[in-house]
């Protein structure tokens, strides 16, 4: 899809538009490296839990990885019993074991506290794993590094390796990188967790090497399809990825209208009918988004802000070789992995409706009414 007609076309604003040819194409690259390196893929729902996309990527996938029971009963309800189900969370409730056991065909559990307590209470049909923290930290921004110092995300590989406890599980779970350019740190995390668990990796199932790289658009897959390869010919191991962001790359833009226009301290104020809280890493990480239209040197500036009372609820200012009049539209690229998963209603504005564009054309899919609203705060 050519992004760009979304500037003109006849939809309801703020609106998440999914490009399904993108989405599908992403998948079929999945499937090819899928079948080349003999590992088993799993789609990360935390990234976008929306079921048309869950339902998409069914045909291409192994089955999903869930974070909490709410993901996992969604997952199950689109796989019905046709595919895997891995959970890892640090976030398990007793309560919830005996469910999450009954949906789940792996659950890796986040620690050896977590594995003393809950092991006894999954049953025989879930193949029980732990994640491993193998403390080699390869993002720099310390709110995106699995493996920061006093980590909560796994145990650590020293402990892991002292404890008896990877003697009592099937499987090993490792994550340590966020939206990877290259295979360089899944190779050194590897090499490590070989170096320190050799003798015992051979008496496992199976080894989810996680997320956190845009597998379907590195170019030159070769040091990935060798280490699956290395790790099932050595070890006899199933090798298992579970991506999600790389899922998505590209196949899900947000559309805001200009309902305001105004000047402050000298400069163009353009208010949305959006906010960053449909873009939240935009106010969380001070990401900034790139938007059909900005130009580097255009003559015409303005500050692009959201609706809400938020003084800081701004994308930040953008070029244009245009004015900006009301009424235009903003398109706002490649936002579809943590941006609905992660939007609120503040201020009581409402979730952005959600458009598929496909061969037929652009077609609403879903969209929130007061009574979605209301049935979130009222108790009646």
């Amino acid at each position: 899809m050519d992004i760009s007609v979304l500037a003109g076309a006849d939809i309801t604003t703020p609106a998440m538009v999914l490009d399904k040819a993108q989405l599908l194409s992403n998948l079929q690259s999945l499937g090819r490296l899928r079948q080349q390196s003999g590992c088993k893929a799993l789609y990360s729902i935390k990234s976008l839990p929306f079921t048309p996309v869950l339902a998409a990527a069914k045909p291409y996938i192994d089955g999903f990885s869930v974070s909490s029971l709410f993901e996992a009963k969604l997952a199950n309800e689109i796989l019905a019993n046709a595919g895997s189900l891995h959970l890892t969370t640090p976030g398990i409730r007793p309560d919830e074991v005996a469910e999450l056991s009954g949906l789940c065909s792996h659950i890796s559990l986040n620690s050896l506290s977590q594995h003393q307590r809950f092991a006894p209470l999954i049953g025989a049909q879930t193949s029980i794993g732990l994640r491993v923290n193998p403390k080699l930290s390869f993002v720099q921004d310390p709110r995106y590094d699995p493996c920061r110092q006093h980590s909560k995300l796994g145990v650590d590989i020293d402990a892991l390796w002292q404890s008896s406890a990877i003697g009592h599980v099937q499987g090993l779970h490792i994550h340590t990188n966020f939206s990877g350019s290259d295979y360089g740190p899944l190779v050194k995390t590897v090499q490590k967790l070989t170096l320190y668990l050799r003798d015992k990796l051979g008496k496992l199932r199976w080894l989810n090497l996680g997320g956190g790289y845009l597998y379907c658009q590195i170019n030159g897959q070769q040091a990935f399809i060798e280490q699956v390869r290395s790790l099932k010919d050595t070890f006899g191991l199933d090798v298992y990825i579970e991506p999600g962001k790389s899922v998505l790359e590209n196949t899900t833009h947000l559309v805001a209208s200009v309902i305001d226009l105004f000047v402050s301290d000298g400069k163009t104020v353009a208010i949305l009918d959006t906010s960053v809280n449909h873009q939240p890493e935009v106010f969380e990480y001070q990401f900034h988004p790139e938007i059909v239209g900005q130009t580097a040197h255009g003559q015409h500036q303005a500050i692009l802000a959201g609706s809400t009372c938020l003084a800081g609820d701004l994308f930040g200012e953008y070029h244009f070789d245009q004015p900006l009049q009301l009424g235009d539209k903003i398109v706002f690229k490649n936002v579809g992995a943590y941006s609905l998963v992660k939007a609120s209603r503040f201020n009581g504005y409402n979730l952005p409706d959600i458009y598929q564009y496909d061969e037929n054309g652009l077609e609403k899919l879903k969209h929130y009414t007061y009574q979605d609203y209301r049935q979130q705060w009222a108790i009646d």
